[in-house]
């Protein structure tokens, strides 16, 4: 394939070898050689240090202790986030929610979806009794054939986007736009909801402390890795600095 990395080759058995491990990627072959140039820089790298370690993955973990480094996320900090983020730490917190999707698919280009999601979402500022009906008739999900109804959630049963609006929605409100996630495009109503019992600040300050590290590590090494790639005489591939799974 014509790769090298400050003119070190990386062959196609390599490339075959690492496939295996990444049949889960969307691209699995695209994965497999980033994944080879990303570990042959760090290696490099580690090597133009003097790191040493007990082998390759002992030798990046090296690198990395020595050269990303993040600060303790301070209490300030902390209290920001719980005050920003009170979902997050609250207890029994619960909604009855229904919704229509209109699912994207290779087939239905994304305007023609949202030409019919935005004139099915006007017909319900008119009539919201029709929900069920429309839920029936439209939605792609299989809870359109109980109109629209996805029961009693809590929290973390639903992707990030989907979660923060069904949270933030008063009860018997439709939301006003539609919502777009990996799945599609939603029209989502909150029927009932239970507000549940925020923690303490001391009882989850420490958890906070240790997400805002991790977030902050993660920053931090994305940038490291973006140095590292950017130095580096790269051939036969453009590659981004946190293309791997080495940063996760």
């Amino acid at each position: 394939m014509g790769i090298s990395v400050n003119g070190v080759d990386i062959s196609d058995s390599e490339i075959e070898r690492e496939l295996p491990h990444h049949q889960a990627a969307g691209n699995p072959l695209k994965q497999s050689v980033h994944e080879l140039v990303l570990r042959t820089v760090l290696l490099q790298e580690a090597e133009r240090l003097g790191i040493a370690g007990d082998g390759d993955d002992a030798r990046i973990e090296a690198l990395f202790a020595q050269e990303v480094r993040v600060p303790e996320a301070d209490a300030a900090a902390c209290e920001i986030y719980y005050r920003n983020q009170p979902q997050r730490f609250t207890n029994g917190a619960m909604v009855e929610a229904r919704h229509i999707l209109f699912q994207v698919t290779p087939s239905v280009p994304l305007e023609l979806l949202r030409e019919t999601g935005e004139a099915v979402l006007a017909e319900l500022r008119v009539k919201p009794e029709r929900f069920a009906e429309l839920a029936r008739e439209y939605s792609n999900c299989p809870s359109g054939a109980v109109g629209g109804s996805l029961g009693q959630l809590s929290l973390g049963q639903t992707v990030p986007e989907f979660e923060k609006l069904l949270f933030r929605l008063e009860p018997g409100a439709v939301a006003e736009h539609l919502l777009e996630t990996r799945f599609g495009l939603h029209i989502v109503e909150v029927l009932r909801r239970i507000d549940g019992v925020l923690l303490p600040f001391e009882a989850v300050q420490a958890q906070i402390a240790d997400r805002l590290k991790r977030a902050a590590w993660q920053r931090a090494l994305h940038q490291y890795l973006q140095i590292l790639v950017g130095r580096a005489d790269i051939e036969g591939v453009t590659l981004e600095g946190a293309d791997s799974a080495l940063v996760q």
